[in-house]
């Protein structure tokens, strides 16, 4: 026995200095669960179609947005850092679909005077624009069913992307505006010559200054691996207000591509959303619409989401709460919930109204 001890004493003084050296990182994480009761609501088995398909409900435990990280950095001197970070999302429900470093996951560079320059899984620039506006971001009832251009087929990216293959900007703020800027490597294969790339560009403008935030996205992605010609764009504008405890965001987005027939917009559209919260000591109301108009070739491709959630904060860290949403579809079109993963599955068919009240908690840490 005096032996091991002595052993581990020895391993202990020498292993002491590494733990030494890692001390510059924080743990980080949030954890959401929800019990969802989920309902779809009959629609059609096409778009604009007759043949008809019952809606389905389910009662289901969900795990939204739950994640956790390891971030840090090293100083380098003259105001210059390393920096990095690695985040996974966390399926409470699934256990089977976590894997690892499957969030913004980077490392770079990152100067007071100059800005941060990284590498890696990120959020795009037209992404980070916004997110903050969302009432309720990362559960079943946040925006991103109708904003971002979702993906309507195999031929388009979308616009909520955090792809890999980033290379990506980021300035210091200079009275309030803060600037960010991407490229990013879509189709990540080995090619030649006669086979075609995808790439992403992707830039925001930002503007804090209290009560009032703004900010402007763009992006636009080369899909000629696609097909030639092959392309989609995205313009978004941001604003918000906070005053005491009234929140307000607006977000409006429009959307052109080039994926009809020959190279016609297909997909285009335009779509705002509208949220506010309340806050009433440990207690907040919150409600939001959003608003998605007809697809550039697409009938009755319109749709709508109405939202209505009650946060009670149990501490500065954990709160429960409730929230109502429904999605009401055109009879050409099938917008679904989701980040949430009881949100899988929540459009059976085009045209239906998928509906869901979630009761949960979230805790940070």
């Amino acid at each position: 026995m005096q032996k091991k001890l002595i052993a581990l004493a020895i391993a202990t003084a020498f292993s002491a200095p590494a733990f030494a050296d890692n001390a510059n990182f924080t743990f980080y994480g949030k954890a959401d669960v929800s019990f969802d009761m989920v309902s779809t609501g009959d629609g059609t088995t096409t778009a604009n179609g007759a043949t008809a398909v019952s809606g389905i409900s389910k009662r289901v435990v969900s795990s939204n947005v739950s994640k956790f990280g390891f971030k840090g950095s090293e100083d380098l001197g003259d105001g210059l850092n390393a920096v990095w970070q690695i985040e996974q999302q966390i399926n409470f429900d699934d256990a089977a679909k976590n894997t690892f470093a499957s969030r913004n996951t980077f490392a770079g560079l990152k100067s007071d005077s100059y800005g941060t320059v990284l590498f890696g899984i990120h959020d795009t620039p037209y992404k980070m624009a916004v997110r903050s506006l969302d009432v309720f971001g990362d559960g079943i009832a946040d925006n991103r069913a109708l904003l971002g251009a979702p993906k309507p087929a195999a031929s388009a990216a979308g616009f909520e992307l955090r792809p890999t293959d980033v290379l990506a900007y980021v300035s210091p703020a200079f009275s309030g505006i803060t600037a960010a800027i991407a490229t990013v490597n879509l189709k990540e294969a080995n090619t030649d010559s006669t086979q075609k790339d995808g790439s992403a560009f992707s830039l925001a403008l930002m503007y804090s200054g209290a009560p009032f935030y703004g900010s402007f996205g763009y992006e636009s992605h080369k899909l000629e691996y696609v097909a030639a010609g092959d392309k989609e764009s995205a313009t978004r504008f941001g604003f918000g207000y906070t005053q005491d405890e009234l929140s307000v965001g607006a977000v409006y987005e429009k959307t052109t591509d080039t994926l009809g027939a020959a190279n016609a917009d297909k997909y285009g559209h335009s779509a705002f959303y509208l949220g506010a919260k309340y806050k009433m000591g440990n207690d907040a109301v919150k409600v939001a619409f959003g608003s998605a108009g007809k697809l550039a070739s697409v009938a009755d491709s319109k749709a709508s989401q109405f939202s209505l959630g009650y946060d009670h904060g149990l501490s500065k860290r954990t709160k429960v709460y409730a929230v109502y949403t429904k999605l009401s579809n055109g009879k050409g079109i099938n917008y679904a919930f989701s980040q949430n993963s009881g949100a899988a599955s929540t459009t059976s068919g085009y045209g239906t109204s998928p509906s869901a009240f979630s009761l949960g908690m979230q805790t940070t840490f």
